[in-house]
């Protein structure tokens, strides 16, 4: 409990120096992970009031125990009535005349209510909208962290090779996916980070597919996308494979997915943008002639939530540096025959990449 109580404190640390830089006198956290991250509690309902002095939870009767566990060195508030009464005793005390909100997750009708409670009372705060504040804290990841990362990413491995070894022609894509979360909950996830991808055929060419009840086929494009969590903390894999003689057009589109992947695994290293690394991987599949069909970025950062800074695309300025956990994933996606996508997770230590699945490609 000492080592996760000095993490904490890190965490606030970092934030506290963060809100100086802002010219915050405290922050309102409402999003999930954020919560999470910063206090240990994993609860679906609650918010944090964070400032120089202050580490306050609200949330309501159901978690009041269960905040005791998770969160002990927070001072418990318990919420009653609607917003107009108890954000007015939350914040009362904190002497706060700016307070940051997390903007990409606060609803248009939440951030009214708590508007109209300071209005309606005597309290002089102002609400300042912030994003990404505590996301990019989140982007560095520990060695506890990385563990945790490792420990998911294997139960996907070992998923994948189970599901190498029972899939046949005729079993539906939910079957298939089916199998898979069965599997992994069995050997140690918790639930799954998102839903699980099997698309066959034609339904491969959807990168975001959602498995149907169509029947595999030999010979056509299988794209299985998956993630397991533990403590939290997802994995994101992705393979293609085929049943019995791949055709023509698989073989080829295959090896150019796997060559831009096995380029951009190579040629990564801390330092460089998002934008630098995902054109190792898009240069490759432009000069195939498949630019068109590649309409994604080549990964995202992965932790709490399966999809998270630093962005790896076409657009991104984000700095890849030691302690980012990120997908490389390039694809191919043809309308009327199908896909093909590769992914690993990875991490940035001692200013290279250290490609941490090992599923057979």
């Amino acid at each position: 409990m000492t080592w996760i109580r000095a993490r904490m404190n890190s965490r606030l640390k970092r934030l506290r120096e963060t809100l100086v830089e802002q010219n915050l006198d405290g922050i309102f956290i409402s999003q999930p992970e954020n919560r999470l991250y910063l206090s240990g509690f994993d609860g679906s309902a609650g918010y944090l009031l964070i400032t120089q002095r202050d580490t306050l939870l609200a949330t309501d009767f159901r978690y009041l125990e269960q905040v005791k566990l998770q969160a002990p060195e927070y001072t418990l508030f318990r919420i009653t009535g609607g917003v107009s009464e108890w954000f007015p005793k939350l914040t009362g005390d904190t002497g706060i005349s700016t307070l940051g909100f997390e903007s990409g997750d606060i609803t248009h009708a939440m951030y009214r209510q708590l508007a109209e409670a300071i209005k309606n009372t005597d309290l002089s705060i102002q609400l300042i909208p912030v994003e990404g504040l505590v996301e990019s804290l989140r982007t560095i990841k520990d060695a506890a962290e990385i563990e945790l990362i490792k420990q998911a990413v294997s139960i996907t491995d070992r998923a994948f090779e189970y599901i190498e070894s029972i899939i046949r022609p005729g079993m539906t894509e939910l079957e298939v996916a089916w199998q898979l979360e069965r599997f992994q909950r069995e050997n140690g996830s918790q639930a799954m980070p998102f839903e699980i991808i099997v698309a066959s055929g034609p339904n491969s060419a959807l990168p975001h597919a959602k498995p149907t009840e169509k029947k595999i086929q030999s010979s056509e494009p299988i794209v299985i996308d998956m993630g397991a969590r533990v403590g939290h903390y997802c994995s994101d894999f992705t393979r293609t494979i085929c049943l019995g003689k791949p055709d023509n057009t698989y073989r080829k589109v295959y090896d150019i997915v796997l060559g831009a992947q096995l380029a951009a695994i190579s040629l990564i290293k801390g330092g460089m943008t998002g934008k630098e690394a995902d054109g190792f991987a898009r240069i490759v599949i432009e000069e195939a002639g498949y630019a068109e069909e590649f309409g994604h970025s080549l990964g995202h950062g992965t932790g709490l939530a399966a999809h998270e800074n630093p962005r790896v695309g076409p657009n991104s300025e984000d700095v890849l540096s030691d302690g980012m956990v990120f997908s490389v994933e390039p694809g191919i996606y043809i309308p009327g025959w199908g896909g093909v996508r590769i992914e690993d997770l990875a991490v940035i230590e001692n200013g290279v990449i250290n490609v941490l699945s090992k599923g057979t490609k």
